[in-house]
């Protein structure tokens, strides 16, 4: 069998088969919508449009077996991580399932109503998402267990789903951003070298403005909820949403947080006589069923990437990106866009900063940029970046609860273009400079306009 040194380094060209497939899946969603149709992005399902992509991927490279090709994908599809992804997700929808079948996502959306003011339930999603993500540390976590409760609420409420669904995920990257907990954020200063309180008071004053315009946007676009009907509910059946809280606060696992949930939901629900076993059971099946789909497409992503990196993809982008870096401000530039882009061709923003910590560390040393900076760099825009993303997982999550397509939740994405366009400023302006960086960059005018 060849080895890996024997696959063909194809550059820019081993990100076809990726190209293919946002091509068919976002092409095919635009033009039906377009045309007006409904469910414009199931008419090209994901999956398929992901199959195709593999496909190519298969056919490129000929000198290298098939056998082996398959086996380098088999491999990455199945990593420990993209697993725990997958039983992340099949947990997500077996507790939905689960609480909404014994009436606990009825009775704590009600109380989310009643006690939340009707032209604030954007805004106050956005900030609730937040919370939770900065105490847990994850933002898929914290979308798998706000995601249904928001939706639930727009939907009582009358209110876009997908803005909605927007105001889940930007409060969650706020959060994961900034959690000291995160594992993004744990990767970005042990990666360069900065202390976690100085890289937090750094993402801090970059994120908090970026979060405040969004949810004063949020507060003007996001409506007035229309209430109608019995807001009553019974505490008794929000007891297992506290619980997943609590114990993810209190740093469990979330796959383990989730378990805890569904079990706490058939306990609660047999006792309560609002849901015999079977019921129970079933709805565990039914809400485990609905994640499938989603479960299915990060395993094939995550094998199609694996190919993609063989390929040189992922070589050529970083040599693209560091090749292009001539002064400070393009080093911070460079970082960013590495960092960002590598989030998207990975849809791993934790494996992206892994991978340009060594580079950004390089080239911060070169032009005197603080770890601090550095960090805070890398951690914004892998996830802003992937954020965005059709394919993330989180909004793989939103887009699968609510059915609104990913373009609709993008276009709400308030908080994460403002969190762009905040850092962009600190980069061209060069704000946020520490002493000593300022000192260096002095030395240098002085040297440049001596010689």
């Amino acid at each position: 069998m060849k080895t890996k040194k024997e696959y063909k380094n194809y550059g820019a060209r081993a990100f076809i088969p990726l190209l293919v497939f946002l091509a068919l899946y976002i092409g095919s969603g635009l033009f039906f919508t377009i045309q007006g149709k409904e469910d414009a992005f199931s008419q090209f399902p994901r999956h398929v449009a992901l199959l195709a992509g593999i496909a190519v991927a298969l056919l490129m490279n000929l000198e290298v077996k098939i056998d082996q090709k398959i086996d380098c994908f088999s491999e990455n599809a199945g990593n420990p991580g993209v697993m725990l992804i997958g039983l992340i997700y099949l947990l997500a929808g077996g507790f939905q399932g689960a609480a909404k079948a014994m009436g606990g996502m009825d009775s704590i959306v009600n109380m989310g109503l009643h006690f939340i003011p009707p032209s604030l339930l954007i805004p106050g999603i956005f900030v609730l998402s937040s919370f939770i993500a900065t105490a847990i540390g994850t933002s898929m976590g914290t979308i798998a267990a706000v995601a249904p409760i928001a939706i639930g609420v727009a939907t009582k409420g009358n209110l876009n789903l997908a803005i909605a669904c927007s105001a889940v995920i930007g409060g969650a990257y706020f959060g994961d951003n900034l959690s000291i907990i995160s594992d993004t954020t744990i990767s970005a200063t042990q990666g360069v070298g900065a202390e976690m309180k100085d890289k937090f008071r750094m993402n801090l004053l970059i994120a908090l403005p970026a979060a405040v315009v969004a949810v004063v946007l949020y507060a003007i676009v996001g409506g007035t909820g229309v209430i109608e009907g019995d807001l009553e509910y019974r505490f008794i059946l929000i007891i297992p949403y506290f619980a997943v809280l609590i114990t993810a606060l209190m740093g469990f696992n979330v796959a383990g947080v989730l378990f805890i949930g569904i079990l706490m939901c058939g306990v609660i629900g047999l006792v309560t006589g609002s849901i015999g076993f079977f019921e129970y059971v079933q709805s565990i099946g039914d809400g485990m069923s609905d994640m499938f789909s989603i479960t299915i497409i990060a395993i094939l992503i995550s094998g199609l990437i694996g190919i993609i990196k063989e390929y040189g993809g992922i070589e050529w982008l970083i040599n693209a990106i560091t090749s292009r870096i001539k002064d400070r401000k393009g080093a911070e530039y460079g970082i960013a866009f590495l960092s960002g882009l590598l989030s998207i061709s990975l849809v791993n923003n934790t494996l992206a900063i892994i991978i340009s910590a060594p580079i950004a560390k390089e080239i911060g040393a070169q032009y005197h940029i603080a770890p601090k900076r550095l960090a805070s760099l890398l951690d914004i825009f892998a996830c802003a970046f992937l954020a965005l993303c059709p394919h993330d997982g989180g909004m793989l999550i939103v887009t699968g609860l609510s059915g609104v397509s990913p373009i609709e939740v993008i276009k709400y994405s308030f908080y994460m273009f403002a969190l762009i366009a905040a850092t962009v400023i600190t980069i061209q302006f060069g704000l946020l400079r520490t002493p000593e960086e300022k000192e260096y960059e002095t030395k240098v005018r002085l040297e440049s306009n001596n010689n």
